[in-house]
């Protein structure tokens, strides 16, 4: 007898938003130019301009532990998530209201260094807190934040324009935050010296928010996410809304310094950190096969950011895979993190 799912967690999140969009009467509305299924919403409010739109929320021991993280680094770290998806639309933020679920037990200081934290962070990016709500939690720290940015038009990307042909292309290191929770969870606090780099991607990730805003007005650029569910598993985001398969050459994966010292030490492969760990918060994104290599280039050295072609889009969404130098495919299974299945 076929089992049918009875919980949240059996069917995981991915499948909780598709049946969200099934629940939910479709906005006829031609001022939303994006909704429920990229990384945020889209609505135009002149011919010139469009208001970009997200929320993430942050769960103490979901997604970060008080132990390895001070509140001031928890606060950085739950704005910089939500920078990140106005970057994957090349966006600019500008407003946030934050929401906190608050145990009775922490701390004044606590609370004040959590603000500081989303303060500094937003400041960086030119953008203000305007507002949110305070309520008691039982024990948990909760950080949930909305945040408003804009774009103008018609210079924004989703999800949904990769072509099959198009190049597939990275920025930055992939795996460095798996890998540094692996060290935080071997070692916590006292963890080695080198590995520092990818402890450090974990705690405090980079919103490529410049490199988006770039991307964004380049014409040969087709489609873009950030990678937050890992590798693996927003790619094939992008392939679902654009009805395409893809090739990733792992060999071409520009991975953390200290990787496969980190794999060898806790027993989770490479491939796992590379392709399915998630929370790295780099950009993903496809360009046109005659797409200037040297344009590319440039861009990447005009920010200090690498910037790695990975692979190419093919034409049928099941044609999903992974190859290496030699020519051998894996079938690549689009999982990477599920808030309603992993724990950290």
């Amino acid at each position: 007898m076929k089992h049918t799912p009875s919980t949240i967690a059996e069917i995981g999140e991915f499948s909780l938003i598709d049946r969200i969009k099934k629940i939910l009467p479709k906005v006829n509305d031609p001022q939303l130019l994006v909704d429920i299924g990229d990384d945020a919403a889209l609505i135009k409010v002149s011919n010139q301009r469009a208001f970009i739109i997200t929320c993430d929320i942050q769960i103490e021991g979901q997604h970060f532990r008080r132990e390895y993280m001070s509140p001031y680094q928890i606060g950085q770290r739950a704005m910089a998530v939500n920078l990140s998806d106005i970057a994957a639309m090349g966006g600019i933020p500008r407003y946030a209201l934050v929401s906190l679920g608050l145990p009775p037990s922490l701390a004044v200081e606590a609370y004040d260094s959590l603000f500081c934290g989303m303060k500094d962070e937003l400041y960086a990016a030119s953008a203000a807190i305007i507002g949110g709500n305070l309520a008691r939690s039982a024990d948990k720290l909760i950080v949930d934040i909305t945040l408003l940015g804009e774009v103008n038009l018609p210079h924004f990307r989703t999800r949904s324009g990769a072509r099959a042909g198009d190049r597939i292309v990275v920025s930055g290191k992939l795996g460095a935050s798996g890998a540094g929770f692996e060290v935080l969870q071997k070692y916590g606090m006292n963890y080695p010296e080198k590995f520092r780099p990818e402890v450090e991607a974990h705690i405090h990730p980079q919103p490529r928010i410049e490199l988006g805003k770039e991307l964004a007005q380049l014409d040969f650029v087709t489609a873009m996410i950030d990678i937050s569910d890992g590798l693996a598993g927003d790619l094939y985001h992008i392939c679902e809304m654009s009805n395409v398969g893809a090739v990733i050459n792992f060999d071409q994966l520009p991975l953390a310094e200290n990787i496969h010292d980190i794999s060898s030490m806790t027993g989770t492969s490479v491939f796992d950190l590379a392709l399915h760990s998630g929370e790295d918060y780099e950009l993903l994104f496809t360009v046109h096969p005659e797409a200037s290599k040297e344009e590319m280039k440039a861009l990447s050295d005009r920010l200090s950011l690498p910037l790695t072609e990975i692979g190419k889009i093919l034409p049928a969404i099941e044609d999903y895979y992974v190859q290496n130098n030699k020519g051998e495919k894996i079938a690549l299974q689009p999982k990477g993190w599920d808030h309603f299945i992993n724990r950290k």
